[in-house]
């Protein structure tokens, strides 16, 4: 009797009494339970043993039951007990069991528990075996096709399908192995029968093992989390597509972000069209035919259709509107139209591989809402397209013409309007003609995205241009548009820091400004912040100006540093903004290499500068820019020696004559005849002047150009000025009959002094 051992609860307390209730046989487990030998049991009544000794023929009688014994130091135990009768030889005798009332009644509990586990029908229950083989199930152990009822003895590889199999079998595994418990991991499950796609089942499991016991096998729970799981992914999926289509104010990005985000989480493939009109930021009508005109998007997947994007595509306004489940040839094909303040805006199409499963109701009702929230996406978009046309309409009206045609140069331009949430930026750029057939080309960028840095492109675009007309040098211009910029800053936080509409004012701006002498071929440039331009050789080499460019405008109190180059007839110089080499987002270096490669490939020198701008900036997507991308390409010219000529005129009355009669012999040279009475009195004026009140040597110069150029220069840094003399003055009247005698006039300062220059028609030119 030491041995006996219930597989349950342990080691049982047994005692074998005789028909008198005394006590013949003792177990070491009632020993240990009531701290009693056997020695001290064995021979005496059962009844000792009991708190109430008088209580025992009852309890002998009842076969089963409970009572309270006392241990060998006088404590109550309570104890449930069995007496069972012994079959033998000889005079009768019982065994009686017993093991403590609480340890009983928790096997109670625990059998209770296990027999309705395996009863209930809304969770899987499966005991496997150490060799991984099922012991026991209950009846909803995989409920759908494909399952045998009888699965004792079976393995999962004998019905699942055997990547499934193999999967859920290593998970058992490594609990088996390891002890560790299982929570939960979903995995999929598919009958070697089952066509579909099987169930999505989640897993939880713990090894059986008693103590001091080598495992004995592993009970698993299934529980089948399909519907939650596709609930899971459809509120996952709507919360994608809504964070997707939130993300940008582009109509062509809205539908590239929905039709990526269709795929695969919806459907294999997704096609998006919209109506043509949306684009233009109109509110999209039918015909009078109730046809609606869609333009294809965007598109995702594989087998999307043949269409390419941005093709026409004309569907009936009725039919447009109505959400469906249908199947084109074999592929299924759910269609939900984009509508928003009750205007459909356009339609998306989710396609299925051909033969494969077919929608349900539940996936047209999700299509349905990301719809919904997608055209009002769109629709904000479209909006936005509208503001934004008249935003880079403003922002274009406020810059030159996109080419020239100078003595100087033959440039062209391109400019790419950000499509950001800020709306447009402050790009500009600027080609002046300056005095002596020179001119100045001028890129800049105002920090900021809207209205309010359009408004203060405007206004830096007319100061370089007033500046500009004061003939002042690269430096000293940029400290006089910094000084600007400082003060739009302070009327701004005068105003509380509010722009235009409410934005807040732009924090500063960048400028290059650069002056080209087509006489010397030199060109010299400053910057404020700006990077500095390329320059395209006749040969095609191409390298960069070594400019310092200072602080940018609005920084205030520091220099600007001047850069001299030479340029060979023919040669290209590139200005940009940085939208183009990175927009200010990536390293500066790469975008330079990059842009270096771009003009390699365009081929500048030898092609129209139209057609090479376009080809350096094509490839930027249109609908992404993070910033404007401004690009000025100046195609520099050299006059030729014999279109110019000069003298130096002595400071005395005599001169004047002389240098009169050398400008009318080179006008005949020329064969500008028609302009010798007009010249001479404007040299004679001028270098009259020069000499009364220049104080120094007088030099005279003549530049045939698109117009003939007259330059008078002299060492005094006295500004000449116009007035109107009265009847009884003697003089005054030069500056005015020069301003009548010619086309225009103006003087600028130089190394030396100061220059006055005049310009007049040729005739036929």
């Amino acid at each position: 009797m030491d041995n006996f051992r219930h597989p349950f609860i342990g080691n049982m307390a047994a005692a074998v009494v005789d028909a008198e209730g005394v006590v013949v046989g003792w177990t070491g487990a009632a020993e240990e339970l009531l701290g009693r030998p056997a020695e001290e049991v064995c021979g005496h009544p059962m009844s000792r043993l009991l708190a109430e000794p008088k209580l025992w023929d009852g309890l002998a009688a009842g076969r089963t039951g409970t009572a309270v014994l006392l241990d060998g130091r006088g404590d109550a135990t309570d104890l449930a007990f069995r007496v069972l009768p012994l079959v033998a030889d000889g005079p009768p005798r019982f065994l009686v069991i017993g093991a403590p009332a609480a340890t009983v009644a928790r096997w109670r509990e625990e059998h209770a528990f296990t027999r309705e586990l395996f009863l209930q029908d809304r969770v899987g229950l499966a005991v496997f075996d150490a060799e991984l083989r099922l012991v026991r199930t209950n009846t909803h152990l995989l409920p759908y096709s494909g399952v045998p009822t009888d699965l004792k003895g079976r393995r999962l590889a004998d019905f699942l399908r055997a990547e499934d199999a193999e999967n859920i079998e290593g998970l058992l595994r490594d609990v088996l192995y390891s002890g560790r418990p299982l929570v939960l991991p979903e995995a999929q499950v598919r009958t070697v029968l089952d066509p579909q796609g099987g169930r999505l089942m989640g897993i939880s499991a713990f090894r059986l093992q008693a103590d001091g016991e080598e495992p004995m096998g592993v009970t698993a729970l299934f529980t089948d989390t399909t519907e939650l799981g596709r609930s899971r992914r459809r509120l996952e999926l709507l919360h994608r597509a809504t964070a997707a289509v939130g993300g940008s104010l582009s109509v062509y990005g809205t539908c590239v972000d929905l039709a990526a985000v269709l795929v695969p989480g919806l459907a294999e493939a997704a096609v998006v069209e919209v109506a043509e009109a949306v684009f233009h930021g109109d509110e999209p009508a039918p015909d009078h035919t109730g046809t609606l005109a869609l333009r294809r998007a965007a598109e995702a997947g594989d087998g999307a259709g043949q269409v390419p994007i941005g093709t026409a595509v004309a569907v009936e306004a009725a039919g447009s509107s109505v959400p469906a489940l249908t199947m084109s040839g074999s592929r299924p094909v759910m269609i939900a139209p984009l509508r928003a303040r009750g205007i459909v805006l356009g339609r998306i199409c989710a396609y299925r591989e051909p033969g494969g499963e077919r929608f349900e109701s539940s996936d047209l009702e999700l299509l349905q809402e990301i719809a919904s929230r997608a055209a009002l996406a769109l629709d904000n978009a479209r909006r936005y397209a509208r503001e934004h046309r008249a935003a880079v309409s403003l922002q274009r009206s406020l810059l030159p013409p996109a080419a020239s045609d100078t003595p100087a140069a033959v440039t062209a331009s391109v400019y790419l309007p950000t499509n950001t949430d800020g709306g447009v930026g402050g790009d500009w750029f600027d080609v002046i003609p300056l005095s002596s057939a020179r001119i100045a080309l001028v890129v800049g960028d105002v920090v900021g995205h809207g209205l309010q840095a359009s408004a203060t492109m405007g206004r830096l675009r007319t100061a370089v241009r007033t500046l500009a007309d004061l003939d002042l040098g690269p430096d000293e211009l940029l400290v006089h548009l910094d000084d600007l910029v400082s003060q739009l800053a302070v009327e701004a936080d005068d105003q509380g820091g509010n722009g235009v509409r409410g934005e807040p004012a732009p924090a500063g701006a960048t400028c290059l400004y650069a002056v080209y002498d087509p006489v010397s071929g030199r060109c010299v440039m400053a910057s404020a912040g700006h990077p500095p331009p390329a320059v395209v050789g006749p040969d095609g080499a191409i390298g960069y100006v070594e400019l310092s460019p200072g602080p940018p405008l609005g920084v205030g109190g520091f220099p600007f540093e001047v850069a001299e180059v030479e340029l060979a007839a023919g040669s290209v110089l590139v200005l940009y903004t940085d939208g183009l080499i990175g927009g200010g987002e990536g390293d500066l270096d790469e975008g330079m290499a990059e842009l270096r490669s771009r003009l390699e490939r365009a081929a500048v020198i030898s092609r129209p500068l139209a057609e090479a701008g376009r080809e350096i900036t094509e490839s930027l997507p249109a609908h992404r820019l993070p910033d404007d991308v401004t690009l000025l390409l100046a195609r520099t010219r050299l006059l030729p020696t014999g279109d110019t000529a000069a003298w130096d005129v002595d400071p005395e009355p005599a001169s004047v004559s002389r240098v009169r009669d050398a400008v009318t012999a080179q006008l005949e040279r020329w064969g500008l005849e028609d302009l010798a009475f007009t010249t001479e009195l404007v040299v004679s004026e001028l270098v009259t002047n020069a000499i009364r009140y220049g104080g120094g040597a007088v030099g005279v110069r003549l530049i045939r150009a698109q117009r003939l150029i007259c330059e008078v220069s002299d060492p005094s840094s006295t500004q000449p000025r116009m007035r109107r003399a009265r009847l009884t003055d003697e003089g005054g009247r030069g500056l005015y009959l020069v301003a009548q005698l010619t086309s225009r006039w103006g003087s600028r300062y130089t190394d030396r002094g100061k220059a006055i220059w005049t310009e007049q028609e040729i005739p036929g030119s």
